[in-house]
């Protein structure tokens, strides 16, 4: 496995305490050897981090190693050690010089080339913006794709992946006045987010992925203010993990379920040998009516439950468990039209951006062949393409 060994261990701990951060959240410092970190799972609980001669911290991870003579360091220590060292870095200045020099590098004109150089500034309604020459095909281009905001690509890809990794708006505008000076109100985050999402569903949706022959389908109750309980049904395909339909609807009727088995066939371009559902009779009738065939090219296994060992909806179950992580933070959407909104944005993110333990780190549009070479910032690399 990935994490058997020691090393592995200390990434995967890297990797928590980097997510810690990214939703937010600071360590509390108390004074320079004290300093308190919140729980990744429970807001409520706050573990105590020391660095008296060696680093010590109150959580259970650390304290069962240290126990067994085997002490690590836990994700709280990591966190401090990470934000500690990030922040003597902004106090010196040196990470806004590196950023500019690997901005450049990353700056690369439309014919493919990278041997491009700096050529002035064009003045925009939003502002001045850095233009480029390309020595290759001698064109001159500004390298942002956003037009029209005055924010630029950077900081509304940041706006994005903080959006999406569990951050509300207002949260979003506080973290990039602390971190950037910048001030910009909650509602503007808003209209970036939505104007961006809309281009890269776009531009999504007329991907194929290559999926697997087993789905599993189930729907999840999703709260909103006007329309009282709305219902989300999703699918998502068994080896990749690609979440290949959602659809929202009032109720679960047979209509529905007809609707997202539908959708799933038309965008996978195809039925599966197997469609895994729970009980619900609505799923019964529905795969008669789209999915059956007097050849029985594909089968319904249905009655699947969270304890079975097999032929169980985990899969889908714990993407559920994810949405509701990000629902949570909305306290309630407004409407049916704003949560289906919601829904398609967030199946963006979940199978282009967001990466997956289960695949070795790897987005599901990757394993499904939907490789789009996206870079370090997949949020930059697909709204370059979308635009």
């Amino acid at each position: 496995m990935l994490y058997n060994t020691k090393s592995g261990m200390e990434n995967l701990r890297k990797i928590r305490a980097y997510s810690i951060l990214a939703k937010g959240v600071t360590p509390k410092m108390v004074d320079k050897e004290t300093y308190y970190v919140p729980s990744q799972t429970d807001p409520d609980k706050r573990y105590r981090v020391e660095n008296h001669d060696m680093w010590s911290c109150t959580c259970p991870d650390f304290t069962e190693n240290s126990q067994n003579g085997h002490p690590m360091r836990c994700k709280h220590i990591t966190c401090v050690q990470i934000w500690t060292q990030l922040r003597e870095t902004l106090m010196d200045g040196d990470i806004l010089e590196l950023g500019e020099k690997l901005i450049e590098q990353q700056v690369r004109c439309t014919c493919g080339s990278f041997h491009v150089i700096k050529h002035g500034v064009r003045k925009t309604k939003q502002g001045r913006r850095q233009r480029y020459l390309c020595h290759t095909c001698k064109k001159t281009f500004v390298a942002d794709p956003v037009k029209g905001h005055n924010g630029d690509g950077r900081l509304i890809t940041l706006c994005m992946d903080l959006f999406y990794k569990g951050l509300s708006l207002r949260k979003i505008a506080d973290t990039i006045y602390q971190f950037y000076g910048l001030e910009i109100h909650h509602e503007t985050v808003r209209r970036w987010i939505n104007a961006s999402m809309e281009k890269i569903n776009q531009y999504v949706k007329n991907l194929e992925p290559n999926v697997s022959d087993i789905w599993h389908t189930d729907e999840q109750k999703i709260k909103t203010k006007k329309d009282g309980w709305v219902w989300s049904w999703n699918t998502i395909d068994n080896g990749t993990r690609f979440l290949i339909a959602n659809n929202v609807t009032m109720g679960r009727s047979t209509l529905e379920a007809r609707q997202i088995f539908n959708k799933a066939k038309r965008i996978a371009g195809g039925k599966p040998h197997y469609m895994v559902t729970d009980g619900l009779q609505s799923y019964h009738d529905a795969f008669n009516k789209e999915l059956y065939d007097h050849h029985r090219t594909c089968k319904h296994i249905s009655g699947a439950g969270i304890r079975k060992r097999s032929n169980n909806n985990n899969m889908v179950e714990r993407f559920h468990s994810t949405v509701r992580e990000r629902d949570k933070v909305m306290r309630c959407l407004h409407d049916m039209k704003t949560t289906t909104q919601m829904l398609d944005n967030y199946r963006t993110y979940y199978n282009f951006i967001r990466p997956h333990s289960a695949l070795n780190l790897r987005t599901p549009s990757e394993i499904a062949g939907v490789n789009l070479n996206l870079g370090n910032n997949r949020w930059m690399g697909l709204l370059n393409k979308a635009l």
